[in-house]
């Protein structure tokens, strides 16, 4: 939960110059009245617990009026049953694939922006033989649960690479940072991790047979997503927040996040500098995450494919019954 206020040198100048009567930003007004509370709920991973700490670190938040608490769990389904409970108001960082198939069936959800843009994971394995996406099929592959969004690029990247899906066997073991370990422990084959394993591969004795980012680049890794109600509701609230994390967006994407970000994952990761630094230097060179809210329709449509061919849903449901992009436009204009 962020409770505290994050101050800078530029909020303090701005409150005092505002208290004078010479200087009054909608965001020195959003900052000074009461707080809207906000529960956000993620898929837990490194990426998503190294975000939180650089949000709460830089207090973007609390500038947008915001009294916020973020809540993660392991995958999406968790997340859908969160939602629809109203124990949580929005998702911020989690695939959508299994939110389309939840509708399909009668949930009342929409797609509200985008947010990580590119996957970025890298197919990673510790057996020798294996030195190509082709040498997968007759392997054991960890991803997380069927239709989950580490299932779904996987499943691509093999279609795309002219294995078929059904050739190899799927494992449920969970985030990224799961399917590392079961790696490393020969649990299994291969697996998609985190860019960040780069910086270790060599210690461990892995090496990548592709990155995710460049071989499936047209996936749309990661949006937003609340219920109907929700939106009918806390529509303000839910604006307030995506303006937050599109600000957090832009600045983590830009030149000067550097110390921040790496300060941030160590703290949230406990891992090493070398492996934040790796990452941050990947989010400069592919700029993997989406600074303008927006998710383009046919991405949608992708996803809603997919999941046909894993038979998790049944056919293609209208983009404007599924994804609501006014919020984000709309968040847009508080920046």
């Amino acid at each position: 939960m962020f409770e505290t206020t994050h101050l800078t040198r530029r909020n303090v100048l701005g409150a005092g110059l505002s208290a004078a009567g010479l200087l009054v930003t909608p965001s020195v007004v959003r900052a000074q009245a009461a707080r809207l509370p906000v529960s956000i709920i993620c898929a837990g991973g490194n990426v998503t617990l190294t975000l939180q700490e650089v949000m709460k670190r830089q207090g973007y938040l609390e500038e947008f009026g915001l009294d916020a608490k973020y809540v993660n769990v392991a995958d999406t389904s968790k997340i859908i049953a969160s939602l629809m409970g109203g124990d949580t108001d929005l998702c911020m960082l989690a695939g959508f694939g299994q939110m389309l198939p939840a509708v399909e069936k009668g949930a009342k959800m929409k797609v509200l922006a985008g947010a990580g843009t590119l996957t970025p994971n890298s197919v990673f394995t510790a057996r020798p033989g294996i030195n190509s996406i082709k040498d997968l099929e007759g392997k054991t592959i960890g991803t997380g649960s069927l239709g989950a969004v580490l299932h779904q690029v996987m499943v691509a990247t093999l279609q795309k690479n002219s294995v078929d899906p059904s050739k190899v066997t799927f494992v449920n073991i969970g985030t990224t940072a799961d399917i590392f370990r079961a790696i490393v422990a020969g649990v299994i084959d291969a697996g998609p991790c985190n860019a960040d394993v780069y910086s270790v591969a060599d210690k461990y004795k892995l090496h990548s047979i592709g990155d995710l980012w460049k071989l499936l680049p047209e996936y749309p890794f990661q949006g937003s997503f609340a219920t109907d109600a929700t939106i009918r509701n806390k529509r303000e609230t839910l604006v307030r927040t995506l303006a937050a994390h599109a600000k957090l967006f832009r600045f983590i994407s830009g030149p000067t996040s550097k110390d921040v970000y790496v300060a941030s994952y160590v703290a949230a990761t406990k891992g090493e500098p070398a492996q934040g630094a790796d990452y941050w230097q990947f989010i400069r060179d592919n700029q993997p995450y989406a600074v303008n809210l927006t998710i383009p329709d046919e991405r949608i449509t992708l996803l809603q494919q997919l999941n046909i061919q894993t038979k998790v849903q049944q056919k293609i449901i209208q983009n404007s019954d599924i994804a609501d992009m006014s919020l984000a436009a709309e968040a847009l204009k508080l920046l």
